[in-house]
């Protein structure tokens, strides 16, 4: 398993390692040890997965301190476009994203700790959306950022996105209070 940074600090993307014969494939999609290795502190309390058709667009969420949630994502079938934006105030990398197409066929994840926005475009149908969280759903604290904020500059790669009611009513970035705070 490769794990790797990117452009945003404690944003990982992981890659697997398949291994795949004309029977079919076989990979580890978590390993405790290697992500201890890597920083990631991470106990997993919640699995949750989602379905959707082509061009919906999930996000971008995320849940506040005390029931702050890490993420630790992965398509099982179809496509899409996962985004993390950093809302840790602070942060060298505050307001910026990080996009990376994660699919059934790449087996692609993303390490999504808490102090990130989170959102997802799907560019397929029939899309299985799988992700591990570090704390359960709280509805008291949750919250969002408005998924189309021109300041993020976001291509979702999407026209016309279907979305929820509540995704259609996030605050822009530049109203937005964060409730976390960057300690490096």
């Amino acid at each position: 398993m490769k794990i790797l940074p990117t452009p945003l600090l404690d944003l990982l993307e992981i890659e697997p390692r398949v291994f795949g014969d004309d029977r079919g494939y076989f990979f580890e999609s978590y390993s405790a040890e290697l992500f201890k290795v890597a920083g990631i502190q991470a106990d997993f309390v919640q699995d949750n997965e989602s379905y959707s058709s082509a061009g919906v667009v999930r996000g971008l969420h995320f849940q506040a301190p005390p029931k702050a949630q890490g993420k630790l994502v992965r398509v099982q079938r179809g496509r899409v476009l996962d985004v993390a934006v950093d809302i840790r105030k602070g942060s060298p990398t505050y307001g910026q994203h990080h996009a990376v197409e994660l699919s059934g066929e790449n087996k692609k994840m993303l390490w999504i700790p808490p102090g990130f926005a989170h959102g997802f475009a799907t560019l397929e149908d029939d899309t299985v959306f799988l992700y591990k969280c570090t704390d359960t759903y709280s509805p008291e604290q949750e919250g969002s950022i408005l998924w189309s904020d021109e300041s993020l500059q976001i291509d979702w790669k999407v026209i016309s996105p279907s979305l929820s009611e509540k995704d259609q009513k996030g605050p822009n970035f530049v109203e937005f209070d964060s409730p976390f705070t960057y300690a490096p």
